[in-house]
Order: C-alpha cells, then structure tokens, then sequence
C-alpha cells in the first residue's frame, strides 16, 4: 500500500523541486525569460532619449515665425538747440530809456522791439550820416556816404531806421533793439534804466520749432546702434508720439556712468516739447521675419539656455537645448534648435527643471 502511495506522489514531488530550482534561479527557461527583459530595456534606453512626465498643469505652444523689428527703449531728455539760440547783444554801449520784453520766458516773434536804448556813439553816426548826404548833394563824395551808411548798419541801426534818416534829414535820439528770430526770452539782463556795453548779453532767445533729445547709451548698445532705423519718443504726460531723427553721437562717453549720448532731432512746430522734459524713445530696426518663442517657456542654466520639447508620447517632454538672443519684452529670437511647429512647454518650468534634476537628465 505504502508502494503505491509513493509511486502516486513521485510526480508531485519531481515538478516541486523544479519549481524551488526556478526561484533559486536555476531554472534555465527562467534565465531566458530574465536575459531577454534585460536586453530589452537595455535596448529602449540607447534608442529613446530621457525625457520627464508631467500630465497635469502643463500648457504648451507652438514655435513660429513673425514678422518683427527689434526693439530697443532708451531715455534722455529734451534739450534746447545750439543753433536755435541766439544772444541778443549790440556793438555799442548805452543806456535802457523803455524795456519791452521786460520778462523772462517772454515768447517774441522776429522783428519785434525789445528795447529802446540811447547811445551816444550810435546818435553820433546818426548825425554823421546825416552830414554825409548834405556835404555828398554839395560835393560827390560817394564813398564817404558809403561809409557813413556801412557804419550804422554795423552798429545795429535798421535798415528801416537808416531809409528814414536819409528822407527826413532827422537822426531819432534813441534807438530800437530788434529781436533776431522768434522764439522765447530764456535770458534777460537789463532793466528799465539799466547801463550796458558793448560785450553784455542783453537777451537770449531760443526757438523751439525744432528740439534735441540727448539719449543715453550703455557702451554695449553701441554696436547695434546702426542697425536702428526708426526712433518713436514718448513723454509721459502728452499723447502724441513724436518721430526722430538721428543727428550726432558724441565722441565721448561719460567716465562716470560709461555712457554714451546719442542726439535725435525732433519736430515740434506745436511746442508741446520743453527742455529738461524726461523722455523715453522706442528705437527699432528693420523689420523681418523671425522664429520666436515666449519668454516664459526657456529657462536658463550654467549658461545654457533650456526649453521642454514635447515628445510623441502624451506627457512626456524632452529637455531641449537651444540659442536664443532677447527679441523684445516678450519673446526670444531662436537662433538654433527649433524649427517652426515645435511644441514646448509654455509654463510650470520649475516643476519641469525640478523633475529633470531628480532624474538626472541634466
């Protein structure tokens, strides 16, 4: 009985020893099965870049080409032209008798009367020019009247002043400062009474048709300065957006601040422009087609520049190296590593650089 119990068991116990083999890892259909899944994931890590998942709160978008200009924002302020000022002096001394632009910041227009002085030396050549033409209708002396006329034009007298002394034969007592150009007294000097000379600035009028802004450049911004071709100034407070031209870069820069001063030339036939006003000019180049993508979506690391590539497989995003140079405040220009219909991740870039680092991808 006992003989037939073991022979009945003898299969059981042969298929448990092979079993207790297998777990042991001797078992040689076991040691194919492992040596094949081995292979395969050493053959999916060479072929398959690594990559980090994300599925929730990730927002991508799309490489694209636009057509833009770069932009840069510098600021200055507005001052007044060299050109556009003018001293009001005279090439004699004498004394105020009636001050017309009697204060400052006056706004006159060309011709007008600023002053009536007396000058005796001008009263004199007066009255010399007047002899002239009495002595010339007596005896021809030409160019003795020539020269008494030359005199009062070189004293400041009038062309109009000079016509009515020589039909009236009556030389005036005082004489008439005229203003040169139209614009505003910035300067006044004298007084109602006042003495002056030959070498005092009585006035100085400037016209502001036509303005400067003084730009100032960081040292680094001046190798692109060639290639910015339109300049829009904007002044906080006044809605109109004014067009300027490049004139001058001056051939310094400010050892203090390693600045240099770029001068743009300004319209501003309605006057809303004053000196000393605080500006900020947009300045652009030409426009061209450009591969951009969001400021959000690179991040950058050691000096490298990062974005996440989305992969063929939902979820899963590949850190991208590329080169990108600043655009404007919202986009990067893409120089290399990105063609147009990309897909990248657009935020959550911490969580994305976390996950990388903690899979040691970079």
């Amino acid at each position: 009985m006992l003989k037939y119990l073991l022979i009945a068991l003898l299969p059981l116990l042969i298929y448990a020893e092979s079993s207790m083999k297998c777990e042991a890892g001797k078992c040689g259909s076991a040691m194919d099965i492992s040596k094949v899944t081995t292979e395969k994931k050493v053959s999916q890590s060479t072929t398959k870049k690594p990559t980090i998942k994300q599925l929730f709160n990730v927002k991508t978008v799309e490489v694209k080409s636009i057509n833009t200009a770069k932009e840069q924002i510098n600021y200055g302020y507005i001052v007044a032209q060299d050109s556009s000022m003018v001293d009001v002096t005279t090439w004699y001394s004498g004394f105020v008798e009636t001050l017309y632009a009697d204060t400052l910041y006056k706004k006159v227009k060309k011709g007008d009367a600023l002053a009536k002085v007396y000058s005796p030396e001008v009263y004199k050549a007066k009255q010399d020019y007047i002899n002239s033409l009495n002595y010339n209708m007596k005896t021809s002396m030409p160019a003795m009247l020539k020269s008494a006329r030359i005199k009062l034009r070189l004293l400041g007298v009038s062309e109009k002043e000079i016509n009515t002394i020589a039909s009236k034969r009556d030389a005036n007592t005082f004489t008439t400062v005229y203003a040169p150009i139209s614009g505003w007294i910035f300067e006044k000097n004298i007084n109602t009474g006042s003495s002056f000379n030959n070498k005092k600035r009585l006035f100085q009028i400037i016209n502001l048709d036509k303005v400067w802004m003084e730009v100032k450049l960081f040292q680094n911004e001046l190798k692109t300065l060639t290639e910015l071709e339109e300049h829009k100034v904007k002044i906080k407070g006044i809605e109109t957006v004014f067009n300027a031209k490049k004139s001058l870069l001056y051939p310094i820069l400010d050892p203090k601040e390693t600045t240099a001063t770029l001068r743009l030339t300004i319209d501003n036939t309605d006057e809303l422009l004053k000196p000393g006003m605080y500006a900020k000019v947009h300045s652009t180049t030409k426009s061209s087609e450009k591969l951009v993508i969001p400021r959000t979506a690179a991040m950058r690391k050691s000096g490298i520049w990062y974005v996440f590539l989305a992969t063929e497989f939902k979820g899963e995003y590949e850190p991208l190296e590329v080169e990108l140079k600043p655009l404007d405040n919202k986009h990067f220009e893409v120089t290399k590593g990105l063609v147009v219909g990309d897909k990248i991740v657009n935020n959550a870039l911490f969580m994305m650089d976390s996950d990388a680092q903690i899979n040691s991808i970079y």
